[in-house]
This record gives C-alpha cells, sequence and structure tokens, in this order.
C-alpha cells in the first residue's frame, strides 16, 4: 500500500492507496511544534484506526509547503515505517511541463494537483485550490503549466477582517440564503462565500480570454466544495486530487 501525504500550512491530509484505489483518508493539524516520535505516534494510530497495518506500507509520498515541520514528518515516517519517503520537488520525475520564469519556484501542491488534473481531463484547465491561500493554477492547451494566481483563503481573510475592525466579529462559514445580508454575521457571511464564488468566476473569464479557449474548471482543498456550489461556471469538485497527484508521481519515480 502506499501513504500519500500532503502537508499544508493548516492541515495535513493523508491517503492510503492499494493499488490505483483510495481506501481511506485522514485530516490532522499541521502542528509545528510536533518532534518526529510524536508524527509517527500520531500516524501510527490513525493508520491503526482505519484498519491499515503499518508492516503493509510498502511506500509513502508526501508533498509539503510547511517546511519549517517537514523534516519532523519526514523522521517520523522513516521511524514508523523504515522507509525513506518521496518529497516533491527538485529531482523527482513529474511528467509535467513547466513554463514559468523559475519552475523552482511552484509549488509542490500545484504540481502535484495539475499532474491529476492532466491525467484526468484535456487541457486547458484552470484549478482552484481553496486552504490557507486560494491558488489558481493554468494550464494551457498543450497541458503546459504557464502560471496562475495566489489569492488570501477565506478563514485568512475573515481573520483579517475581524482582526483589523474592532465592530466585526469572528465567524464560522456558512453560506447565507441571500447574497443581501440582514445583519452583520449574514454580510460577512456573504462577502465571504459569493464574493469569493463571484471573484473565481471573473478570474476564470478572464483567463480565458488571455487563452483564446474555453477551459475545464477544478476546485479542490478544504474549503473549495461550499464556494463551487455557488458560482456561475461549473467548477468540478474533486477533494482528493492532490493525493491523487502524489500517487501518480510516486508510480513515475519508484523502483521496481
Amino acid at each position: 500500500m502506499l501513504l500519500a501525504l500532503d502537508m499544508g500550512n493548516t492541515n495535513i491530509l493523508a491517503g492510503v492507496y492499494d493499488g490505483g484505489t483510495l481506501i481511506c483518508t485522514a485530516r490532522v493539524h499541521t502542528a509545528h511544534w510536533r518532534t518526529s516520535d510524536e508524527w509517527a505516534a500520531l500516524l501510527r494510530d490513525i493508520l491503526s484506526m482505519r484498519g491499515v497495518e503499518t508492516e503493509s506500507i510498502a511506500g509513502v509520498i508526501m508533498s509539503s509547503v510547511a517546511w519549517p515541520a517537514t523534516e519532523a514528518l519526514r523522521n517520523g515516517i522513516r521511524l514508523l515505517c523504515g522507509i525513506e519517503p518521496f518529497v516533491v520537488g527538485p529531482g523527482l520525475k513529474t511528467g509535467l511541463n513547466i513554463g514559468i520564469d523559475n519552475p523552482a519556484q511552484l509549488g509542490s501542491d500545484m504540481v502535484c494537483n495539475a499532474v491529476a488534473a492532466l491525467a484526468a481531463y484535456k487541457p486547458p484547465l484552470i484549478i482552484f485550490d481553496m486552504g490557507t491561500a486560494t491558488t489558481m493554477s493554468v494550464l494551457d492547451p498543450a497541458g503546459r503549466f504557464i502560471g496562475g494566481a495566489i489569492l488570501p483563503g477565506l478563514n485568512t481573510s475573515l481573520e483579517a477582517l475581524s482582526a483589523k475592525a474592532a465592530q466585526l466579529p469572528k465567524i464560522s462559514i456558512e453560506t447565507p440564503e441571500r447574497v443581501i445580508g440582514s445583519n452583520t454575521v449574514d454580510c460577512m457571511r456573504s462577502g465571504a462565500v459569493y464574493g469569493t464564488a463571484a471573484m473565481l468566476d471573473g478570474l476564470i473569464e478572464r483567463v480565458e480570454e488571455e487563452l483564446g479557449a474555453p477551459c475545464t474548471v477544478l476546485a479542490t482543498g478544504g474549503l473549495s466544495e461550499r464556494i463551487a456550489q455557488k458560482m456561475r461556471r461549473e467548477a468540478r469538485y474533486s477533494p482528493v486530487l492532490l493525493l491523487d497527484g502524489l500517487r501518480l508521481i510516486y508510480q513515475k519515480n519508484k523502483v521496481v
């Protein structure tokens, strides 16, 4: 079995594959203070709760944008499985044609999403990944990664709004029934959900103008389903897109 780990700034999404089938997932907080021993114990408990024996893990691959915690997690995997994990980055084969100014700057999460998207859909493609930041990845008609955009994520924006405006409370992200809010909380929720959906609709329109071609749009990440439901453009919700990308990259690099 393959253990795939996506370490984001806020959460880690873990998935276990049996061949090409994802058999279980788990989400835990990205705690930068955890030691290697703590990561090993946590992963052991998560796998055990889902009926996966540590001895059945034959390979591990991880993507990380939270570098301060990466090495501790990597060492934890070594302790738990006795396996050297693949880490998506320079030196690992992805098969992705990257056409940006400095390919080394492209985040491993965006690489994994693009690899999975190209395996499932015909380009051109737009991929929105909504987490701590909302990223937009654009693949041209030839399947080349040509760039994108990085925006503040929903929670990040709301936390900044509450911190800077004394009369605005901290709120949970829920979808109000109407765009026009009749109280402070619903006004904030409308701005967060409908405002973000409208912004992404606008970005899609402008990207397609630049490319001169209609695009298939994918949405992934912890907050994407709620936003995708309110977009006027169809955005295909794919909650495990990044994990699928990790699996495909592992297959390109494993030694048979």
